[in-house]
């Protein structure tokens, strides 16, 4: 690697940084960088301004003076690992184990003496990934009927949990959001070390992470996202002496404050210094110098603020106790009086007496957690799954979120609370003449994450709005002969700047778009105006996923939330049959009590009731977490429901698919790949969906297009589109507004601008287009009939989540009305099925 010496900061910036830091003033990476440096009594200045913020947020927390540890058995899993760390010790190679893996009956084994012995915590500890490198480790895992090492972690954790009633912690290194939501269900915390932001120590032969995928830091920050996104409590950390300089240990713990900033998911931060290791690459290197961890650690404190929970292992500070409580940490961390740091066996743990005593010769008292943090064992849901509740219940102290340290684990089944149905369940009704209790849900300050973090990551183009008359006019008029001649050709890469001046159009040459938009749709699907009978069914709005868009999710103590029983979904598609209605469309909020079987039982509960009826039901998101929640493949998930009777699915949940965008807008909704990969899987299966855009907020025409491509790419593979509706953004109750940051919907420019392009850069693969009249209004949806659009979507009968936002127009149309707004665009209406088919007299 190349020599990165630093030059020391001068004495007068270490003091000046010390000086705003000590008036509670924010420090930039400059001034955070100097005080690592700080040595003697500029030391001393740091240490006692960190230990202050630490004591302050201790009282906030309503436990001052009192500093945490939680007692644990140590369970490596395996120590294969298909990475190369340069000081690593726990990774080995498969001729050195016994076996690839502990077995299952192992595991067990240790987590019942950890019980026996008190312990409430079972720390999985494990490589990345092993089957992907070692033979021995798919052999291990294919004897044994287990597709990966995620998969029989999985298995694992719910044995602890059912055999022993020990909370287990997860570490399995990298995971992707998907994965992420299969392991939240089995485990209360998850972990993994950020160690470091500096991709050279990575990228660059000789360097310590060189040759391990998994150690790249772009991939790692993508884990504490994801984390956040599902809501896992989780740990991170950095490490520090591995050849990283003072301004990148610094940018690592910037990158930790913004993930915990946004997602508030980071129960705590380890601050872990190096210890060299014999038989390992870096055996050589100088062990991190016990001042620069307390330097590393006050500046931590100082950066992350009172509310952080900062943590340095007690067995790698050569007894120097009170200088890091001094330095600001409020945590031991896991102290296992069982087993031993199974990553650094050469350091044993302190004993639990010793700790106290140091602990308390500081001025401290030592007291036991459980391995998630009190506050959220304290807010409960949506941080536990409801089938962790009883586990974690049953060895917390209510009041305070610690353990109670007489508590002794007990096995206890693994099993879903039973569902309570109810609430306002009239909602659908009632929202059109008395509306919503109020204008947002009781923890709108919290469950968004930190709105200025959010407001951030909104790109320039979005926040400025959507140019008008965008593009040179050399570009609108080569794109509009493209319209005229070849509109698909406008998707391609090479059309681009026509297809982007054409989403800027305006006063005659939007005209000029709108009427090739029209002769576009009168070539492929003529001149019939479509609509279904069909009936929404919303079966509960109790969600906590966060999305900053929607108005509809509500909690489950909230006095709009509601939950439909089975009867009520039933009778509901009856009622929709008697109307005429040849099809039910369902979907709901992600409920976390919604029982793994619940959606193939609302399907098989209609197609009792009324076996003709078309279940057009589940968004992406839905199935993704439902399939994630019941430990299996999306593929399987849908053969279940398929069995059931579901067939076809909605599109939704789309929204925009550019992840950046995205994950602005949504928080904690699956990522652009993996609603690909349902509806893609969906359409492999025979089950054809919708396709959707919603936009209007903090988007701009570049992520139109692309989302436009990746439909397109979608429907080339599988042909299972059977149109794509257009999704104004309904601003008026949506968070992401009311916290001021997303435009208040498109214009009228923008609503007939889209409809059209999405005509032309859809023709030839998505024959129908939708317009919404809950959205657009009936006037609104006439005009858009006369650029592009053949569809009216459905009658609905009812609608809440457009209402919920605060949409003007309405819950429901008749047959009459909807024929109505055909006949005032100049066309002719036709009732059809869900595909497109003639629909029943």
């Amino acid at each position: 690697m190349v020599d990165r010496s630093e030059p020391e900061p001068t004495e007068a910036s270490i003091r000046r940084a010390l000086g705003r830091a000590a008036t509670g003033r924010a420090l930039d990476a400059g001034e955070a960088s100097a005080l690592l440096a700080a040595r003697g009594p500029m030391l001393d200045d740091l240490l006692r301004i960190a230990g202050d913020i630490r004591d302050a947020g201790l009282r906030d927390a309503g436990r001052p003076g009192v500093v945490t540890y939680s007692k644990k058995v140590f369970i490596p899993l395996t120590r294969l690992c298909r990475d190369r760390c340069h000081y690593c010790t726990f990774a080995t190679v498969p001729h050195r184990l016994p076996a690839a893996y502990l077995e299952r009956d192992e595991v067990l084994a240790i987590a019942r003496e950890g019980a026996a012995q008190g312990c409430k915590e079972a720390l999985f500890t494990l490589g990345d990934r092993p089957e992907e490198r070692w033979p021995a480790a798919r052999r291990w895992l294919d004897e044994r009927g287990y597709d990966s090492t995620l998969d029989y972690l999985r298995a694992c954790a719910v044995a602890v949990l059912e055999e022993t009633g020990l909370l287990p912690h997860l570490n399995p290194g990298v995971l992707t959001w998907s994965e992420l939501q299969r392991l939240k269900p089995v485990a209360p915390s998850m972990g993994m070390m950020l160690e470091t932001t500096a991709t050279r120590l990575w990228s660059e032969p000789g360097g310590p992470h060189y040759g391990s995928p998994d150690k790249e830091p772009a991939v790692r920050l993508r884990v504490l996202d994801d984390a956040g996104r599902v809501g896992v409590p989780f740990t991170t950390g950095v490490l520090i002496g591995i050849g990283e300089d003072r301004a990148e240990r610094v940018d690592a713990i910037f990158a930790i404050r913004r993930a915990m900033r946004e997602y508030g998911h980071l129960q705590e931060v380890i601050v872990q210094n190096f210890r060299a290791k014999p038989d390992t690459a870096m055996r050589g290197m100088p062990d991190a110098e016990l001042h620069d961890l307390a330097a590393t650690v006050a500046v931590a404190r100082v950066l992350l603020g009172p509310k952080a929970r900062i943590q340095a292992p007690p067995n790698l500070i050569a007894g120097e106790y009170d200088l890091l409580l001094r330095a600001g940490i409020d945590d031991w961390g896991g102290v296992s009086p069982v087993t031993p740091d199974h990553v650094n066996p050469e350091r044993p743990w302190p004993h639990l007496d010793e700790l106290a005593a140091r602990t308390a010769s500081a001025g401290f008292t030592l007291r036991e957690r459980l391995t998630v943090y009190p506050e959220y064992v304290r807010a409960g849901e949506p941080w536990l799954d409801p089938r962790l509740l009883p586990h974690v219940s049953a060895l917390a102290d209510p009041a305070t979120g610690l353990a109670v340290e007489a508590a002794r684990p007990e096995g206890r089944p693994w099993q879903e609370p039973e569902e309570v149905y109810g609430g306002r369940t009239d909602l659908h009704v009632t929202i059109d003449v008395t509306g919503r209790t109020d204008d947002r849900r009781g923890d709108f300050d919290s469950v968004y994450g930190d709105w200025a973090e959010v407001a951030g990551k909104v790109a320039p183009e979005a926040r400025a709005g959507v140019p008008v008359g965008g593009g040179a006019d050399a570009d609108l008029r080569a794109g509009l002969r493209l319209a005229a001649d070849d509109p698909a050709a406008l998707l391609t890469p090479a059309h681009e700047a026509e297809a982007l001046a054409l989403f800027g159009a305006d006063g005659p040459a939007l005209d000029e778009l709108c009427r090739l938009a029209d002769d576009a749709r009168r070539d492929a699907v003529g001149d019939d105006v479509t609509y279904v009978v069909n009936r929404n069914i919303n079966f509960t709005n109790v969600c906590y996923v966060g999305c900053r868009f929607c108005a509809f999710a509500q909690r489950e103590s909230d006095a709009d939330a509601f939950r439909l029983s089975l009867e009520q979904v039933a009778d509901r598609a009856e009622e929709a049959w008697t109307a005429g209605a040849t099809e039910v469309c369902l979907q709901g909020g992600i409920d976390p009590k919604m029982p793994v079987t619940g959606y193939a039982d609302i399907v098989r509960a209609i197609k009792a009731r009324v076996p003709d009826m078309h279940v057009h039901a589940f968004s992406p998101m839905e199935i993704v977490t439902a399939a994630a929640k019941a430990g299996v493949p999306v593929r399987e998930w849908l053969l279940q429901l398929r069995e059931a009777g579901l067939d076809t699915i909605p599109g939704t949940a789309a929204e925009i698919l550019d992840d950046d965008v995205r994950w602005v807008l949504t928080k904690g909704k699956l990522p652009a790949s993996a609603w690909v990969e349902v509806v893609s899987t969906a359409h492999e299966l025979g089950i054809r969906s919708s396709s959707t855009m919603m936009y209007g907020h903090v988007d701009h025409p570049g992520q139109w297009l692309a989302h436009f491509r990746v439909l397109a790419g979608v429907q080339d593979r599988t042909g299972g589109f059977t149109e794509f509706v257009a999704l104004p953004f309904v601003h008026t109750n949506a968070p992401i507004y009311l916290a001021g940051i997303a435009r208040p919907g498109p214009t009228w420019r923008e609503n007939r601008v889209v409809h059209a392009m999405a005509r032309l850069l859809l023709h030839g693969r998505i024959d129908n287009i939708q317009c919404s009249w809950v959205k657009l209004g009936d006037a609104g949806t006439v005009e858009m009939l006369r650029g592009g659009c053949n569809d009216l979507g459905g009658t609905l009968m009812e609608e809440t989540i457009s209402r919920m936002a605060g949409s003007g127009n309405g819950s429901a149309r008749t047959e009459e009305q909807l024929r109505a707004i055909a006949t005032a665009a100049g066309r002719p209406f036709r009732k059809r099925t869900t595909a497109y088919g003639h629909a029943r007299a």
